[in-house]
């Protein structure tokens, strides 16, 4: 399935952003970021990067523990359609674990599609309506940051909301020479017959009541969580029977897979959040949000698979 965006996509997040002002915030929407359509906002202390003659922006946050000398890992972590980087790190907020974990972090900008940032995760295709060279634009992100700072190139990881999720899904089909392991909060994978070049761990969290992207999918439009979980289980040849457990968070229900054993270790999980609609989730399982589980998910593996 090669096609990235139907053209009625803007018309279904118009249409979730009136639901939520005419009927009100459930209780997971607290505290979590929604794709906001338009976002005419500019990025506070952006960097900026060009990249096939365009500039393009991203903003960056090293921990002060960085001296310099070790090498550190590095987090992407993309905002859904529509979205604004430095918005989208307040929201998504992973600085605090930056600085405790001594990791660098970074929020890139997609460029503009029919008046909204978007990200493009698929080569290009007669289907695909994007022509935005966002694969290589990362890429070229993380040689420029690997130049001015000291990268541990073995421990790059990518997670996202929403379209966000989708290219953390993309670079680790068509990027996987560079990514260690990757998360997505609400987001779909477009791109299901690709064969990265090395088992990759996988992390999702989806609420069952995603009217944005269905957790069921949307039959020739975007797969659902089971058809992704079963693309990387196969494909990293992990056990086909999980080890399941769940967990009331103040009366949200959690319900965590870890499907385990796979090839170099790379183990996929899946959190499913009953009732959990499209958001990236504040979630506190177990004493960690949502921020903090991707990262312990991340951080135990790199390129070569589990630590």
């Amino acid at each position: 399935m090669k096609h990235q965006f139907i053209p009625t996509i803007k018309d279904i997040f118009t249409l979730l952003i009136l639901a939520n002002i005419l009927f009100g915030c459930h209780k997971n929407d607290t505290k979590t970021w929604d794709d906001k359509g338009d976002s005419k906002e500019q990025n506070l202390d952006a960097q900026r990067l060009v990249h096939e003659g365009e500039t393009r922006e991203y903003v960056l946050y090293v921990p002060e523990s960085y001296d310099g000398i070790a090498a550190v890992p590095l987090m992407f972590n993309f905002h859904g359609y529509g979205g604004n980087a430095s918005e989208y790190m307040n929201y998504a907020d992973m600085r605090s674990l930056a600085e405790s974990e001594n990791f660098i972090l970074v929020y890139p900008q997609g460029s503009t599609l029919d008046g909204s940032p978007h990200w493009n995760p698929s080569l290009a295709s007669p289907e695909n309506k994007s022509n935005a060279d966002d694969l290589g634009f990362i890429e070229a992100l993380i040689n420029k940051l690997a130049t001015d700072y000291m990268i541990d190139r073995k421990r790059i990881y990518a997670c996202g909301y929403s379209n966000g999720g989708m290219m953390s899904y993309g670079l680790a089909s068509h990027k996987s020479n560079l990514i260690a392991a990757v998360g997505s909060i609400s987001g779909a994978m477009i791109d299901t017959d690709i064969v990265p070049s090395h088992p990759i761990p996988v992390i999702k969290i989806h609420g069952t009541s995603d009217e944005v992207l269905p957790y069921n999918g949307i039959s020739g439009e975007y797969n659902s969580v089971e058809t992704t979980l079963e693309y990387w289980k196969n494909f990293n040849n992990t056990n086909t029977t999980p080890n399941v457990s769940s967990f009331n968070d103040n009366g949200t229900i959690i319900e965590h897979f870890i499907y385990a054993d796979g090839d170099n270790g790379c183990n996929v999980e899946h959190y499913k959040v009953i009732e959990g609609e499209h958001v990236w989730f504040d979630l506190n399982y177990q004493g960690a949000n949502t921020s903090m589980l991707i990262w312990d998910f991340v951080s135990k593996y790199d390129i070569n698979g589990l630590q």
